[in-house]
């Protein structure tokens, strides 16, 4: 290293070292998480970004755990100082809404020039919770998303940096998922740099109890990362493989793994004592000066630097630091906006105050001619040679468009491309979702006699239509999901969807729903218009093929029970943390598909889809419902004219047709009213009021194919309750451990005793 550079080295780890020390003497007993024991990473990530800039990166994603966070705000990102310490304050309130989260939590955007490089560079944090590991793949989706807008296929501009811990590196099975994406046609973004901050314990855990491998790192193996161990107290050789990490990923765009080998000079936070379950560490280490005084002296020995240099550079910052602190002292709020990690731009339209507006969301059809130039294309025969069982479902469509109705397949294929002819991305990604797991989607054909030809109707409407990516992706769920949340972040002018195999198998990635699509925006103000696709319904395929656990989802809606909410329905949309719909018509599936794009902001969807009315000849629509003036149906009142209902029975999903079905067998069509609500949250009280005041003396009940302790019962229970001022009957399956039987015999059993209560007047 030259002299100039070994004196930006110093600098750079008086910054880390310092900031550690002032924050410990102004909040002692404050949990912070902090770097001391590596603060070279803070060196370590300016030079990776120096190296990568220089070579053409000016967009830079980060992911990482709590450890060294408000370091890497401050002294990596620029985060203004001021701004960070007032997260220390106690008694300040929020001057926006949300709940907020905990300062080593919390995200940021920041773009400046680099002054080592004279570009400009851009650098993002992502905001994760306590899930160490759970923000890799959201980094991921999100680096992604910059190089598709950006038209940056090989990610020569935009990249992602994760930072580990030893033992969350080794222990937690996202680390695995996130890597395997890395070199798939879809998901790959060009290489990953990995820095893992090896304290060489997990929490109080020693590593020959926290993993089976001789290194933290190994797992890097299976994508053949180059993995380089590294000395962190050895600053110069630090900044010599951190070169190396640069070059490697921008030339070769792969994946590379640091492992800085240090320690943690306090226990998991400062509060806590180590030396109850680590004795022996912890005295080496309250022995082992800090890597400044290491390399200070280093410097000195060698004649670089003089101590009067060191001394003007400590008094510099600790200026810098003070000044600062002075400054949080005139605050009075904390602006929870300031830590926004994905900003948007222009997106939102505001008040000269900059308070978002929520103007109502227009009509969602569209012209008839578009509905059948998108229809015609999606149903014509392709310039390839496909299966003689696509031939027959090509006809089947076109039959379809010829008289003017759309089946499921249709239906969203009708959403999808309108959209695109708008100029709105599409994304949708998820396990077998080109062909659908049930057969039903077919939007990737393959020719019969020439192996990886394709062909894709949706991607060929038209000359400047935006374009549409569709992927089965790898057999990950957890991974797979976040990265599709963290595409959903970076531009709100893209439809990303994610679908699952069968709707349970959300399950293996509920960190991600919890902590970031259901909490995102209450904790984070960050937005995403993701939607989950979860088939859900009982046709007697068994406990783990049934049940996409729409009670889970229902628990975590932010509304309240004993309120009624008679607001506009695009403040009651604004005002929810995600939206819960189970929707029965190829219509009703296009339209709450292009609402997503459409509203003035942006919020999570989630909806159960159909199994079995993907092919039901009852579940179609006529194109009449999707043209211009329409829209979508958050509920779907009795179709019929009853002339004297004793009950009114409300569901949601498939379970109305086998109740409309039952109703004509027991000839109840004049005594018994069926109601579909198609958006559970936010609950349409103003349309189930009307329902209820149309059959003012009829019983009310609700039916569910679920069991009791699940669906919607228990959400949906007290709010019908509360609007019609009646007591709410209930038909439908006893409570049960496992989601469903999978025993055919116990299941038709199951269901004639649901019709018996439900057409029980």
């Amino acid at each position: 290293m030259t002299t100039e550079e070994k004196r930006i080295l110093l600098a750079r780890l008086v910054r880390s070292t310092r900031f550690e020390e002032f924050l410990a003497r102004k909040w002692p007993s404050e949990k912070r998480f902090g770097l001391e024991g590596c603060e070279v990473l803070i060196p370590a990530m300016k030079q990776i970004i120096d190296v990568a800039n220089a070579k053409g990166v000016d967009k830079f994603v980060i992911g990482m755990p709590h450890r060294g966070r408000l370091n890497v705000l401050a002294n990596v990102c620029r985060k203004e100082l001021y701004k960070l310490f007032n997260q220390f304050d106690p008694d300040m309130a929020p001057e926006d809404e949300g709940s907020g989260d905990v300062k080593y939590h919390l995200g940021m955007f920041h773009r400046r020039i680099n002054h080592l490089t004279d570009k400009e560079v851009e650098l993002s944090v992502v905001a994760n919770p306590s899930h160490l590991e759970a923000v890799n793949p959201v980094v991921c989706g999100k680096v992604r998303a910059s190089q598709f807008f950006d038209e940056d296929p090989k990610g020569e501009r935009t990249m992602a940096i994760l930072l580990h811990g030893d033992a969350a590196y080794s222990g937690q099975g996202i680390v695995y998922e996130t890597m395997h994406l890395s070199d798939l046609p879809n998901y790959t973004t060009g290489g990953t740099i990995h820095l893992v901050v090896n304290n060489q314990v997990g929490f109080t855990t020693d590593p020959r109890f926290s993993r089976s491998s001789p290194y933290c790192t190994d797992v890097a193996k299976v994508v053949s990362a180059p993995i380089m161990h590294v000395n962190a107290d050895d600053p110069e050789a630090v900044m010599h493989v951190c070169n190396i990490a640069a070059n490697w990923r921008c030339d070769w765009g792969k994946d590379v793994v640091l492992d800085l080998v240090c320690y943690r000079r306090n226990g998991h936070n400062e509060a806590d004592e180590p030396s109850f379950t680590q004795p022996l560490m912890y005295k080496r280490i309250r022995d082992t000066p800090n890597v400044l005084k290491k390399y200070s002296q280093q410097l000195l020995s060698e004649g670089s630097v003089t101590q009067a240099d060191i001394d003007e550079e400590l008094k510099n910052f600790d200026d810098i630091l003070n000044k600062a602190y002075q400054d949080s002292q005139e605050l009075r709020t904390v602006k929870l906006a300031d830590w926004l990690d994905s900003p948007w731009g222009n997106f939102f339209e505001c008040d000269e105050n900059r308070v978002p507006l929520y103007r109502p969301t227009p009509p969602t059809g569209v012209s008839e001619s578009d509905v059948t130039k998108v229809a015609e294309k999606f149903s014509a025969n392709p310039p390839i040679k496909v299966h003689p069982g696509i031939q027959r479902i090509l006809k089947a469509r076109r039959a379809m468009v010829e008289a003017k109705t759309a089946d499921w397949a249709l239906g969203e294929a009708l959403a999808f491309g309108t959209l695109l002819m708008e100029g709105y991305h599409v994304r949708l990604s998820g396990q077998d979702v080109e062909r659908g797991t049930f057969s039903h989607r077919h939007h990737v054909l393959h020719d019969q006699d020439v192996d990886g030809k394709t062909y894709n109707a949706l991607q060929n409407l038209s000359s400047t239509q935006q374009k549409y990516s569709v992927s089965n992706s790898s057999l990950s769920e957890f991974g797979v999901l976040g990265f599709e949340l963290g595409f959903s972040q970076h531009n709100p002018n893209s439809l990303v969807i994610w679908e699952a195999q069968f709707g349970d198998f959300f399950n293996t990635a509920q960190p991600i729903v919890d902590q970031f699509i259901s909490s995102g925006q209450d904790k984070w103000i960050r937005q995403s218009g993701l939607v989950m696709l979860l088939p859900h319904g009982f046709e007697g395929m068994g406990p783990e093929h049934s049940s996409a656990r729409m009670e889970r989802f229902l628990q975590m809606c932010n509304d309240n029970e004993d309120v009624i909410n008679m607001d506009l329905i695009d403040e009651q949309l604004a005002d929810a943390n995600w939206l819960i719909c189970n929707v029965t018509t190829p219509a009703n599936m296009f339209h709450v598909l292009r609402r997503q794009m459409h509203m003035k902001f942006r919020k999570p969807l989630v909806i159960f889809t159909p199994k079995s009315l993907l092919r039901h000849p009852k579940a179609r629509s006529s194109f009449d419902e999707m043209v211009t003036g329409t829209t979508f149906q958050r509920v779907i009142p009795e179709q019929g004219s009853p002339k004297n209902v004793k009950k009114t029975i409300f569901c949601t999903g498939k379970v109305y047709y086998d109740l409309v079905e039952e109703r004509e067998k027991r000839g109840l069509n004049d005594e018994v009213a069926i109601t579909r609500i198609e958006q559970l949250h936010p609950f349409p009280y103003d349309v189930i009021e009307e329902e209820v005041k149309r059959f003012p003396n009829s019983q009310i009940a609700w039916c569910q194919e679920e069991h009791k302790n699940a669906g919607g019962w228990a959400y949906v229970k007290p709010r019908l309750s509360n609007i019609s001022k009646k007591n709410v009957g209930y038909a439908g399956r006893d409570p049960a451990a496992s989601a469903a039987t999978g025993n055919k015999k116990a299941h038709k059993d199951e269901i004639r005793r649901l019709m018996d209560d439900a057409f029980t007047l």
